[in-house]
């Protein structure tokens, strides 16, 4: 039998530069906007934060930063954001992209909520054709002062799918600044770090570009967890993935789909990695469902993975 291909990702010169930045938001255009909003509200605890007269609305947890952009249109991913906390961080990124010949513009100050700051801002383009924005610290009490039992405590990763991981990788790591954690063997899925969290972008392969595969939320402990499927059985939305424990990230998970189908994961118990301190190696995981589930190997509906052996 003939082998499968083993591909290493790269993990290019400027790997690690980014070490304390974090998912900011993320923008939807979605078919209805006033069943979004009532669905996020009603089962994440988020709170309006602004509308505008072409129909969007914006949302998040009270004071601080906003989480979610809802925009008017047929499903798909708008644009996401990072919250670029490193010092001197985003001048680092400029200074990479024009390097690298990559165009980038000033971030709009209408995206970071007034109440927040008005911090420096950018916006490019990724070779897949994704929106990203970058941008300074902003102050997010509403976050900090979560009710675990009814709330997230923060928004926590972004996964992207594409028909190409090799080169959003090298974009994310040798450009931007992440660094790789885990990748599958045959190369069809990576995971990339920018803070102590295991990822705060993933990339997979499948079959389309400029798409969400699915974005995820934090929870504080397992405890949480029961307690959220109790919730979501109450408010009559299916859990169509887990509860399951994943092998890159070791973090607990379920999900669940918004109105539009968008894939919500929520998640607990990340690993953590302290690069000031050790040297790391990425890991290169089995393409097999037991990989993406330690408990039991079921795959999400909506993607699968190859199951022979590596």
């Amino acid at each position: 039998m003939e082998r499968p291909e083993r591909i290493t990702l790269p993990d290019e010169e400027n790997a690690g530069r980014l070490r304390r930045t974090a998912v900011s938001h993320i923008g939807f255009t979605v078919p209805d906007v006033d069943e979004a909003e009532t669905f996020y509200t009603r089962t994440l605890g988020m709170v309006r934060h602004a509308d505008s007269p072409a129909g969007a609305v914006r949302l998040g947890w009270g004071e601080g930063h906003h989480v979610i952009d809802l925009l008017p249109g047929e499903q798909g991913l708008a644009h996401f954001g990072f919250e670029v906390r490193d010092k001197a961080g985003l001048d680092g990124i400029r200074r990479r992209l024009e390097t690298a010949g990559s165009t980038c513009t000033d971030l709009d100050p209408s995206y970071i909520d007034a109440a927040v700051g008005t911090p420096d801002g950018l916006v490019v383009t990724d070779p897949d054709g994704n929106t990203v924005h970058f941008h300074s610290e902003v102050r997010r009490s509403g976050e900090n002062a979560a009710d675990t039992g009814r709330r997230p405590i923060k928004f926590q990763h972004t996964t992207v799918g594409t028909v190409a991981v090799a080169p959003l990788v090298a974009f994310y790591t040798g450009v931007i600044g992440f660094r790789m954690s885990d990748q599958l063997k045959d190369g069809n899925f990576a995971w990339l770090r920018s803070d102590r969290d295991h990822h705060t972008l993933a990339i997979v392969r499948v079959g389309r570009a400029g798409d969400i595969d699915h974005y995820s939320y934090d929870l504080a402990e397992w405890e949480d967890f029961k307690s959220w499927c109790d919730r979501l059985t109450e408010l009559d939305v299916p859990v169509t993935w887990g509860p399951g424990r994943h092998g890159p990230g070791n973090n607990l998970f379920v999900f669940f789909d918004d109105p539009a189908g968008n894939h919500i994961e929520l998640s607990a118990e990340m690993e953590k990695f302290h690069d000031d301190r050790v040297d790391y190696v990425p890991r290169r995981w089995t393409p097999a469902p037991q990989t993406v589930n330690l408990w039991g190997g079921q795959t999400p509906a909506w993607r699968g993975l190859s199951e022979t052996r590596i």
